[in-house]
Parts: structure tokens; sequence; C-alpha cells
């Protein structure tokens, strides 16, 4: 909005005065908004119009206009102003030449794509026969600071030091709940406002005012019935000997930015306890594995077999899996074979594969050699625990080589010979623990000298991620080493076989056939 004045009638223009381009250049450098006006007046002396003789060129009215106006009558410009408040000051400081200021001026306009209501600070001066009329528009500033109060939880306030006087924006009273016809609250009301325990933050904040610095401190308040947390940054103006005139303060309720970081905090503790606990069962969970089923380090001598086992935990470092495994010599001269898989991870996968192992190993002392009871036995322990699993459990005799084999549920063993791999023909047989009674159908191969056998847990050959054949993969690395078997082959195997999975333990049990 520019300064705006119309009346009635028509006056022919008078010519510019010599001194309007002089005004005019002054004007231009000016970067408020301000117009020198001359009135237009009729025969019998009544001022009738305004025409804008000069104006400044960095500021604009509401429709944009800036330089363009000079010469135009306000009737024109701003026809909705015809003998409103506005043209009656400017009558009045031409006549009497005391300057006047029009505060909150409302100009209404009606035309589309233009703000329906604005709102100005408009000072009229009389200068050099006319009008020196400057204007401020309020009406955007507030709406700026209004939603950038809303916006941000914001509020500003200012204290008088010499007459204690405060000023509070609108967002000052929104965060204190306070009606604003009460007006600004007192210190007295605001120091006990706050909760007790941080009055000491307080005083930090004057000492830290009185030392020249700023402060920015969060504070606790309790304007009604809840507590709010307010950040407050504060700043003096001093005089030039230094004694404070003003001081100058932004508030902010961070109130739920306080309670989201402690609601974080809090989770994050509950994730470092959860990983303490986890880590600590790992650990525990691995001991465990150690001390049942310790894995030897070099390929080892069994009646007629040659055997390595390899156990490669999985990448992720809180996860502990139940696979197991167990190797023999029987005291007839058999040697038995087994791995297997409890389902899960952790302390209870590792407790659950504790059973399994000790179980196998406790009716192999009393006599049992028969693979299909043992895994029926196997089956019962599960059923009892409540626990699932899968395993493979074969006895292999030196003197025929027929090895006697049956699974639960388990990946099918590898058989290489002469260069070529397959997997052993399938016998039937049912998941560990999910039925109380199962059968196991056993599969009785004749094994050759030099022929390779590969037990192994699902880690070996399963991803849950990605389409990879690495069941082929591990079939035809098997069958290159069978093509040239010598005393190294199971020294060689661990190395070419191995790839950690990212979810899951691998468990490894591989025999030669010796002559």
């Amino acid at each position: 909005m520019s300064d705006a004045g119309v009346g009635g009638g028509r006056a022919a223009a008078p010519a510019a005065p010599p001194i309007a381009p002089v005004v005019q250049e002054i004007l231009s450098a000016i970067p408020a908004g301000c117009s020198w006006l001359l009135p237009l007046t009729a025969d019998d002396g009544r001022i009738v119009d305004f025409r804008v003789a000069a104006t400044s060129g960095q500021a604009h009215d509401l429709y944009g206009r800036g330089a363009a106006r000079i010469g135009a009558r306000l009737s024109e410009l701003y026809p909705s102003m015809v003998d409103g408040p506005l043209w009656r000051t400017y009558e009045r400081v031409l006549a009497d030449g005391g300057p006047e200021r029009v505060p909150d001026f409302r100009y209404a306009e009606k035309r589309a794509g233009i703000v329906a209501d604005s709102l100005f600070d408009v000072s009229v001066h009389r200068v050099l026969g006319g009008l020196l009329v400057s204007w401020q528009r309020l009406d955007e500033d507030e709406r700026r600071m209004a939603r950038l109060e809303l916006l941000g939880s914001l509020g500003w306030a200012e204290y008088d030091v010499a007459t204690g006087q405060s000023r509070w924006s609108p967002g000052m009273y929104r965060i204190f709940e306070r009606d604003p016809a009460l007006g600004p609250m007192s210190r007295a009301e605001q120091s006990a406002a706050i909760v007790p325990e941080d009055h000491g933050l307080r005083e930090a904040a004057w000492q830290t005012l009185d030392s020249g610095a700023t402060s920015d401190v969060t504070v606790r308040f309790q304007p009604g019935a809840s507590v709010k947390y307010l950040r407050i940054l504060s700043d003096v103006a001093r005089d030039a000997d230094g004694a404070p005139l003003k001081i100058y303060a932004v508030v902010q309720d961070v109130t739920a930015r306080v309670g989201s970081r402690t609601e974080i905090e809090r989770l994050g503790d509950q994730l470092r306890t959860r990983e303490m606990t986890a880590l600590a069962e790992h650990r525990l969970a691995g001991q465990l594995q150690n001390l049942i089923q310790p894995v030897p380090r070099e390929p080892f001598r069994l009646a007629g077999l040659e055997a390595t086992v390899d156990y490669l935990p999985a990448e992720s470092a809180l996860q502990v899996g139940g696979d197991w495994y167990h190797a023999q010599t029987l005291p007839g001269g058999q040697v038995v074979l087994a791995v297997g898989d409890v389902a899960g991870h952790g302390l209870e996968a590792a407790s659950g594969m504790a059973h399994l192992r000790f179980g196998l190993v406790a009716w192999l002392s009393i006599g049992v050699r028969d693979p299909a009871a043992l895994l029926g036995h196997l089956n019962q322990l599960c059923w009892q625990l409540k626990i699932t699993g899968t395993a493979v459990v074969a006895v292999f005799d030196p003197a025929t080589k027929v090895l006697s084999w049956g699974r639960a549920g388990h990946p099918v063993p590898l058989l290489a010979r002469a260069g070529r791999a397959r997997q052993l023909d399938r016998p039937e047989g049912m998941l560990l623990g999910a039925v109380e009674a199962a059968s196991y159908p056993l599969a009785s191969p004749r094994l050759h000298p030099d022929d390779l056998v590969l037990f192994y847990t699902d880690g070996l050959v399963e991803r849950r991620v990605g389409a990879v054949d690495l069941l082929g993969q591990v079939t035809r690395t098997l069958a290159e080493l069978s093509a040239h078997v010598d005393e190294e082959v199971l020294t060689r195997l661990p190395g070419k076989l191995h790839r950690a999975s990212p979810d899951d333990d691998t468990c490894t049990v591989a025999v030669r056939v010796l002559s």
C-alpha cells in the first residue's frame, strides 16, 4: 500500500514544480515506502485530489506499482480511499502544518488477486507545499510473525529495566497459557512458575547476562496443570556506559522434543540392555557348544574312515544356533556319524542341542545301534522337551563298507566318487518333535575306497536372501576333490566349502573311506 488520498471533482493538473526532480532523486534512494503528494484544488480553493509528484523507487504498493505512479492521481490509484480517514488527515496536515501519524490504518480492497484487508502505519508531514507521506505495511509482518510463533512454538518478550515494564508477543501468552487481557506475567509470577529444582538455572542465566554473554537455558515451568520445558535465549541491550536498558528474550516450548528425546534415550537403554543380555547369552551358548562338542582342529581317524569336522558360526554376532554333530567308533568296530540342527537360536537352541547329543551318546552306550531306533528316541525326546529339529544318523560298517542311515527332515548327505557327486538316495523321515511317534526308514548304500561323504546342516546350502544355487556349488566342489583324492583332501575341504551364513550356523562332518 502507498499513501493515498482521493477526493471528488476534477482539477487541471498543475505543472510539476522545479523542485520535483530533486525530491524524486532524494526519494529514489530511500528504501522505505515514501511519496511526495501535491494537492489539486478547484477554483474555490478546495482540495479535490492529490497527485503523486515523487515516490521512492525501492518500495511498491500492494498492487506492485513503484515509480510508475508518478504523475497519477490518488483517486485513480486508490479509488476506495475517497473522503476516507487518511484523506482527512492529508487535509488537516496541509491546513495546520503539523505532522500526524495514522497507526493501524486499514485499507480494504475488493479486487481479485489483492489482499482484501491490509494494515499500515502511516506518517504525514507537510513539505515544500505538498505532503511527504511514509508508510509501513504491518499485516504481512504480523502474519509472518504469527505463523513463525505458531509453527515453531515460539514467543518473544521485551523487558525494560528502567520502568520494569514488559511486552509479550501473542506466542508468549499461548506458551504460558495466559489471557492476553491480563498482560505479561511479572518477574515474581514467572519465578513462581519455575519448577523449584530449576531455580539454579534461572540464576545461572542472569549471571551469564551480567557477564555480557548471551544466555541459552532450558527451564521447566508449570504455568498450568502440566510441566513445560522452555528454551529461553536472552540478550541485553546496554547504554554507552554499559548499563543494561532492555532484556530481549526468545522463548520456545520444547516439551515435545524433550519428551521424544527422553523416550529415545529410554528405548536406547532398553536396546543396550537387550544387546548386553543377548551378548552374554551368545557367549554362554558358545561356551556350552564348545564344552559339549569341541571341534577337532585336524582330520582324525575312525574305523575304516578318516573324518574332519568344521563348525562356522553365523555372521550375526548375537545369534548362536543349535547345530550339533557326533562321530564315534563304537566298541563293536562300527562307526556312528550324526549331524543335527535344533530350531531357533540362542541359549534355548544350545540347550536343546545338548539334550539331543547327550541323549544320542546315552543310547549308544547301552547298545542301541540301529539308526531308525536312534532317530525314534531323538523324536520322543524332542516331543517331551517341546522343541523341534532335524537330524541325520548313520552307522558305517568298515568290514562291509555299508553305510546305513536315516533322516528326520534333514538335508540329504552328499556322496562324491571319482569326479562325480550326488545326493544319496533319500529315505523319508519326519521332523524331530513334530509328532509324538514317528518311524524312520533307512537307506544302505555300499561305499568304495576314497569315496567322500559330506554330512551338513542347512546353513551350508541355504540363504534367506538371494537365489544362489549353493547346493550345486557344494556338489561341484566335492566332485572336483574326489577326482584326485590324496592324504590331504580333507584338510583342503573346509576352505573350499565354507562361507558363513548371515543367519545360521553351519556344521559339517566329512569322511573319506579308507582302503
